[in-house]
């Protein structure tokens, strides 16, 4: 499916279930892995996971876009719209919106980062390995206070 046809599908879902339009944009984020969709209150516009549509179909996805409308639609009146407010639950629970997605299956879970960087205390030789390069000036050794010294790892995976 298209971000066109997931905007046709969004609007028409808005007008049959809240009575309201729809007036930005909904689009599909592939990175979204861990939430089915998110809601902006700057923009207004609307993310859904794609992965949800492809593992559990357009039942399951629409009751993600009719929580994401109700964030939408609530924040545009002016009424509590995050997931701990009383107008939302109750809003949710009158369209048949859900309060969490799926999980996706693990297949669809990224791989694990190998360790590529050891930070190294001068003082005490403690070892820290980090998957990402930090700059070694920002931090000090949780166990001395020593200074630490950043090298790059060939490859060492994680166990």
């Amino acid at each position: 499916m298209q971000d066109q046809l997931l905007q046709e599908w969004v609007e028409r879902v808005s007008l049959q279930f809240f009575g309201l339009p729809f007036r930005h944009r909904a689009t599909f984020n592939g990175r979204l892995k861990s939430t089915g969709g998110r809601y902006f209150t700057k923009s207004h516009n609307i993310e859904i996971s794609p992965h949800q549509l492809r593992n559990f179909g357009e039942e399951e996805t629409e009751k993600i876009i009719k929580h994401e409308l109700c964030h939408y639609h609530l924040h545009i009146m002016k009424r509590g719209y995050n997931h701990r407010d009383e107008d939302f639950k109750r809003l949710l629970a009158q369209v048949g919106g859900t309060r969490f997605c799926k999980a996706l299956p693990a297949g669809e879970k990224r791989k694990p980062e190998p360790y590529r960087f050891k930070l190294l205390c001068k003082s005490c030789g403690t070892e820290y390995l980090r998957k990402r390069k930090t700059d070694p000036r920002r931090y000090a050794c949780g166990k001395c206070r020593g200074q630490l010294l950043l090298y790059k790892l060939d490859f060492i995976s994680k166990t």
